[in-house]
């Protein structure tokens, strides 16, 4: 038996629930089975009900990403770290993003969001993941010498192609699905020279 003292304890927990069931699957009843939390718990902690559980998750996923992903994009400029190779926070996540999603084995919560009727409720949380997942692999791959407006087409690309694998993957309950689209998009995004 899981010991849960703190509401940070239970949004992993959310989050797979909301994995597997989606916003409008996720009933209270399947939610507490499997919390293991009941009724008077969950609305202790969120008071704000299934929403504010689901906020909570993609608040969670967004500051994973936040600090594993964007932050190391935008700071690798080298006024800020001089001292981390160009290119290595790109490198990096590719390790991330395959780790997070389990070499495909786990949907991206934000996309599944995105797909149903769930995305005009939490919009701004779905479209801010994309937006600034985008602009920070931008910023990173214009600072690597890639043009802008073809930094950006595949910043996009790259986005795209890691949330439509994750989705294959998914649909053929093929794992290597997404870990072959990992290591062409890598590819992708590597200076000419290094290709």
């Amino acid at each position: 038996m899981r010991t849960i003292n703190q509401r940070a304890d239970v949004v992993p927990l959310l989050g797979e629930v909301f994995r597997e069931f989606g916003y409008e699957g996720a009933s209270l009843s399947r939610i507490t089975g499997r919390t293991g939390l009941g009724k008077g718990s969950l609305y202790h902690f969120f008071p704000g009900g299934k929403e504010e559980m689901a906020q909570a998750v993609l608040d969670d996923v967004d500051a994973w990403f936040e600090r594993h992903v964007f932050a190391p994009l935008r700071d690798e400029a080298p006024e800020v770290a001089p001292e981390v190779a160009p290119g290595a926070a790109i490198e990096g996540m590719w390790d991330a993003v395959t780790a997070y999603f389990r070499s495909g084995a786990r949907i991206c919560l934000v996309g599944a969001f995105a797909l149903d009727g769930t995305r005009d409720r939490f919009a701004e949380a779905v479209s801010g993941y994309f937006i600034r997942w985008i602009a920070a692999l931008r910023g990173a791959l214009v600072r690597r010498g890639w043009a802008p407006t073809e930094a950006h087409s595949r910043a996009e690309e790259a986005v795209l192609g890691i949330q439509g694998a994750l989705v294959l993957a998914r649909a053929t309950g093929d794992q290597a699905v997404f870990v072959r689209a990992i290591e062409r998009l890598r590819l992708r995004l590597r200076p000419a020279a290094q290709s």
